[in-house]
């Protein structure tokens, strides 16, 4: 689901942090305390090779993934993503993931939406699959409705960039406006599709799902090719992999830069070890504390919250994640910084890492 989100505007300590936390408590919710056992979402990682994860081997972790990093990459996704397919093919089994994003571009003109979009063409054991994503220019959870005055325009735009996506594809989608918000669902009602990242407008992500292996290599390929002459941030995602076969990966030209990305089982107080494991680019999220905003707000309207600690080469910071706005617009930032005791800034994470 989408969500608003703010983060704090100066770096701070972990005993800031834990101050925080105590302050919450004051007021009567319950955040996690120093030995607490949490889960801390690892991303951006970068390492020289997939051996540099045994930095982590003091903490438990899962769903860890190698990321293989191009910018400014302007060669030929057919012949990256045939290669990534082959190495795959000689490794997968039920717990392999192997994806590649690549941007496209929907050459209707838009006003709410992001020219710029993205696309997954992933493989999994037995199936592969091609997602589609859009982005928006702001941001409009479900159940919002500072947005209604325009929302045949939204529809509209979500509705042509959805369908650009799919005739260069050439899938049997079909899209249609129910209850007020754009609906998209295979013509084969069989056939695996899921949509996600739900606003309040619709989804903005599909997927569609196949059991030949090879039937979007070449339509990804086309719609990726929507982002030429432009130089294009490219990413594999890898999952489930020994080292060993991490480096046959690892051999795929041209060469890429290595990130991981995991979630680490461990006590809040040891956030600090991790943020230093990860140094110089990785950066940590985690959760201090998940509410209702009524409890402190009773006047405003009931949205769900979460205070999360964020770790990155600049420090420490505190985010908050709500599913909407409880206050009107101007009122949140200060509400915010009243509940934190630090100045905010609006922060919406980026669609496409």
């Amino acid at each position: 689901m989408r969500e608003r989100r703010w983060e704090t505007a100066a770096p701070m300590t972990f005993a800031q942090v834990l101050a925080v936390g105590e302050r919450l408590a004051a007021l009567g919710l319950k955040p996690a305390v120093p030995a607490k056992d949490i889960i801390c979402y690892v991303e951006e990682w970068t390492v020289e090779s997939p051996e540099d994860f045994d930095g982590l081997d003091a903490w438990a972790t899962e769903d860890v993934t190698l990321v293989h990093v191009r910018e400014g990459w302007r060669g030929d996704f057919f012949l990256l993503a045939g290669a990534y397919h082959t190495a795959y093919q000689h490794h997968q089994d039920v717990g392999t993931y192997c994806s590649l994003s690549h941007p496209w571009r929907i050459r209707e003109p838009m006003k709410l939406h992001e020219n710029r979009s993205m696309l997954w063409l992933g493989f999994r054991h037995a199936h592969s699959f091609l997602r589609v994503r859009l982005q928006t220019g702001e941001v409009v959870t479900p159940g919002e409705t500072r947005e209604d005055a325009r929302r045949e325009q939204w529809l509209e735009e979500r509705r042509t960039a959805f369908l650009e996506a799919i005739t260069t594809v050439g899938l049997p989608i079909e899209t249609a406006v129910e209850k007020e918000q754009l609906v998209l669902r295979p013509t084969d009602p069989s056939v695996p599709f899921f949509c996600s990242w739900p606003d309040a407008f619709g989804p903005c992500q599909f997927e569609y799902n196949t059991s030949d292996a090879y039937e979007f290599l070449v339509p990804a390929s086309q719609l990726a090719a929507s982002y030429a002459p432009e130089a294009a941030g490219v990413r594999a995602y890898l999952t489930g992999f020994s080292e060993e076969t991490l480096d046959e990966f690892a051999a795929i030209e041209p060469p890429a830069r290595f990130a991981y990305r995991c979630s680490v089982h461990c006590p809040l107080d040891d956030l600090p070890e991790i943020r230093s494991a990860i140094e110089p680019e990785g950066r940590l999220y985690a959760t201090l504390c998940e509410f209702q905003t009524q409890e402190l707000i009773p006047e405003g309207e009931d949205a769900s919250a979460i205070i999360g600690i964020v770790g990155s080469p600049a420090g420490f910071a505190i985010e908050a994640r709500l599913n909407k706005a409880p206050l009107k617009e101007e009122l949140m930032a200060g509400w915010l910084e009243r509940l934190v005791g630090q100045a905010v800034v609006y922060a919406p994470l980026p669609a496409f890492v």
